[in-house]
């Protein structure tokens, strides 16, 4: 039986792992054959079941394996009836509406953990798990980090993802891909599956969509660099990434410390891996996957042109002819150069430099490094420099930590999204007004957002290796991570404000005002002079650099960008502070929130709209830009934007009563119903929460009625909500699930209409 633990699990003994504050908010996945119990098993077997056969209208896991768990463990018992709304007029009482908040409270208290944070799934992209699995094949791990339990679970995800037409997608919802089907294929093989094996004949199919779409050589350029390591494409065939770029000076228009961090730090390793030319070692299984992924033999391909080369249905963001150009002259002028001798010599002292980098990010994470798409990278540079060093031996310490198991199966996840669910957590709950029934749970959650804040910068000379401060922060998922993100320390920040204002007997010792000042510190640090807030670094790179963007299937990932989300969540929690804290920074603060208030003013659509970086998409990025400008005391009456914005999420109600929106909007960038018209319940409650901050309660509380209703009458028997469309984004074309999204949002807006109705009561 699969179990997920929290904490210093098997980390006592390790010489390999350490923590800056002793794990708290660490998950990791456990199979373990002696916790079988015929009940639990049989509930999980039948979760499986039910998802495989809904996998095509459902497609995102409701993450129920570790719910079981929890509940079991805690004895959970749902003894709050469950309430309905007709549809003959009948009308949501207060009563009614407090019984449906109250069962959804009383199954989301029951699953948070012992640290205080909800864990929770963050996956949906379906290029995660092959760059994990290659460089465990490669380096000679494979059969001792992955179990026979861990690659049946991983080829059961792979299974359960597989398109109709037998490829994958870029994510689980999306049309198949070269990307997408290649990597899985690979993967698929690579864990053991015979060519024509697998389940449900899917290594055939999916051979088939290659084969049939021109073979494998049309991959995206991600792709090309991870078979290339593998050894079932050439680096010639590769568009250079040099080292020497590492050591750009800051004087340079482009240099490393302009790029957008992920960025950065994904090509980083790319560049020492390619410099080096290094592929894995030649087996009986890369011979054959060479001549399976093909349409001509391998050896009669002509690696260098297909460059520039990409299938159409992974095309998202074309090259341009300057970009080729420039790949032209790096390819045929520059890398001749360097591979020769005396310019070999600064190659080498090139590949050194990014290896400094590589050792210092994985240091500053503690070897979690900042995502699942740089980790494999990092982890295996550091085995090509020298497969006996601490340094790759702290990374297989904790490569596990990516993995996380589903009903649909094992995947590798961005890493984790504990304080921002948990930051989200404490504002629903609290809005809740139940803190006589909830203040353990608050303290709790209280605790691990304290315990998770970034209480130091980098180590040493953090600006020479490109960082920015990080202290006063939050990180996305836990603090050993290291990275700060603006809206997850927007969000944790204000929960502290809140918090600080309540009986400490209630909900726990409020933190150090000097911490309070180091947060605010840091949100004043990442303002832009448009008013903008960036995800994690200042921004100040030129615009045209995008239009080097090498990366086909996503979008403004080159640079730094302001986000109206971002700003939104700054936004909330600066006015709080500054109603606070007054006398911090006090000019400072009051012109960070105006020129924040007119950002998100002037990025307004001309529908009433806003874009969404971060979630899908228009429905969602107007929710918090309402919920910003109301913050800082712009209303319906006094905004003209807050009216337009009504009016947008008014002209899009459903029919139901609800609201649904596309992931096709995110990569359409313009507003997608979804099919059929029919509601989304995370979406629903988005909309809820902006028309009753907007205050649509006082003017017509009809819509809202109807969303309500909607919400009530779509809670399940045990008080949890049905998990639907996937809901998260990034870099406008990839999408991202967050499974706790279903029972924070519906609790958040049913608690906010709850408010408004009990003074109508």
């Amino acid at each position: 039986m699969w179990r997920l633990r929290i904490g210093d699990h098997r980390t006592k003994n390790d010489p390999y792992i350490f923590s800056t504050n002793n794990h708290v908010g660490r998950q990791i996945w456990e199979f373990d054959p002696d916790a079988d119990s015929p009940e639990e098993l049989a509930e999980v077997e039948a979760a499986r079941l039910n998802y495989f056969n809904n996998r095509f209208n459902v497609k995102n896991s409701s993450d129920l394996i570790w719910q079981i768990q929890f509940l079991r463990e805690k004895k959970f018992k749902q003894t709050i009836p469950q309430v309905k709304v007709d549809d003959h007029g009948e009308e949501i009482t207060l009563e009614t509406a407090t019984a449906a908040l109250r069962r959804a409270v009383h199954i989301f208290s029951a699953l948070q953990s012992s640290h205080g944070h909800w864990p929770a799934d963050n996956s949906g992209p379906l290029f995660y798990n092959t760059p994990f699995v290659i460089c465990l094949y490669v380096t000679g791990y494979l059969n001792s980090v992955l179990s026979s339990e861990h690659r049946k679970e991983m080829l059961r995800y792979t299974y359960n993802h597989q398109n109709e037409d037998g490829g994958w997608g870029l994510h689980v919802e999306g049309h198949s891909t070269m990307f997408g089907t290649v990597f899985n294929y690979i993967c698929m093989r690579l864990l053991g599956e015979g060519s024509d094996g697998c389940e449900n004949n899917a290594c055939a199919r999916a051979r088939k969509w290659i084969l049939d779409r021109g073979g494998a050589m049309g991959v995206t350029s991600w792709g090309k660099t991870w078979l290339s390591i593998l050894g079932v494409y050439e680096w010639s065939g590769c568009n250079p990434m040099p080292p020497e770029f590492w050591k750009f000076p800051s004087l340079f228009p482009i240099n490393p410390g302009s790029m957008f961090c992920y960025c950065r730090l994904t090509y980083m390793p790319m560049s020492y891996l390619y410099g080096k030319r290094f592929v894995g070692p030649m087996t009986p299984l890369i011979l054959q996957l060479r001549e399976e992924i093909y349409t001509q033999p391998y050896n009669e391909i002509n690696w260098s042109k297909l460059r520039h080369y990409c299938a159409k249905e992974d095309v998202f963001f074309p090259h341009t002819p300057v970009q080729n150009l420039l790949w032209d002259t790096l390819y045929y002028v520059v890398e001749p150069i360097f591979n020769r001798w005396p310019f070999k010599k600064l190659r080498d002292k090139s590949l050194k430099v990014a290896m400094k980098h590589i050792n210092y990010e994985d240091e500053a994470s503690r070897y979690i490094t900042i995502g699942c798409v740089e980790k494999p990278l990092n982890m295996l540079s550091c085995w090509v420099e020298d497969p006996n060093s601490d340094y790759f031996k702290k990374h297989l310490a904790r490569i596990t930590e990516y993995f996380w198991v589903g009903e649909d199966g094992l995947r590798v996840q961005s890493f984790g999204s504990q304080t921002w669910d948990c930051a989200l957590a404490v504002q629903a709950l609290l809005a809740c007004n139940l803190t006589d029934e909830i203040g353990p749970i608050l303290m709790k959650a209280h605790d691990f957002l304290k315990n998770s804040q970034v209480t130091d910068n980098p180590q040493g000379d953090f600006r020479s290796m490109f960082r920015h401060i990080s202290k006063g922060g939050w990180t996305f998922s836990n603090k050993d991570h290291g990275w700060p993100v603006s809206d997850c320390s927007s969000e944790s920040f204000l929960c502290c404000l809140h918090l600080s204002t309540m009986p400490p007997e209630i909900v726990g010792e409020k933190m150090d005002p000097e911490r309070f000042y180091d947060a605010a510190n840091f949100m004043l640090s990442i303002q832009s002079k448009s008013g903008g807030i960036t995800g994690w670094e200042p921004a100040g790179a030129p615009s045209w650099i995008e239009l080097l963007n090498p990366i086909e299937f996503l979008d403004e990932v080159i640079i730094e960008h302001d986000y109206v989300e971002c700003t939104a969540s700054a936004l909330k929690a600066m006015t709080l502070f500054q109603k606070l804290h007054p006398k911090h920074r006090k000019n400072e603060v009051n012109n960070f929130i105006i020129n924040a208030v007119k950002f998100i003013e002037d990025l307004q659509k001309p529908d009433g709209s806003w874009y969404g970086r971060w979630g899908v998409c228009f429905i969602y990025s107007t929710w918090w830009a309402i919920s910003g400008l109301v913050a800082a005391e712009k209303t319906y009456s006094n905004c003209l934007p807050v009216r337009k914005a009504t009016d947008f999420l008014l002209n899009i109600q459903c029919g139901d009563g609800g609201w649904g929106e596309s992931y096709l909007s995110c990569p359409n960038k313009k507003y997608v119903p979804l099919e059929g018209n029919r509601s989304n319940i995370v979406q629903t409650a988005w909309a809820t929460m902006a028309l009753i901050h907007a205050g649509q309660m006082e003017r017509d509380p009809t819509p809202l009625h109807r969303a309500a209703k909607l919400m009530i009458n779509s809670q399940l028997v045990n008080g949890d909500f049905p998990q639907q469309e996937i809901g998260g984004v990034f870099f406008g074309n990839c999408m991202l699930h967050y499974a706790s999204y279903r029972n924070i949002f519906p609790i958040w807006a049913l608690a906010e209409y709850r408010s408004k109705i009990s003074v109508a009561f």
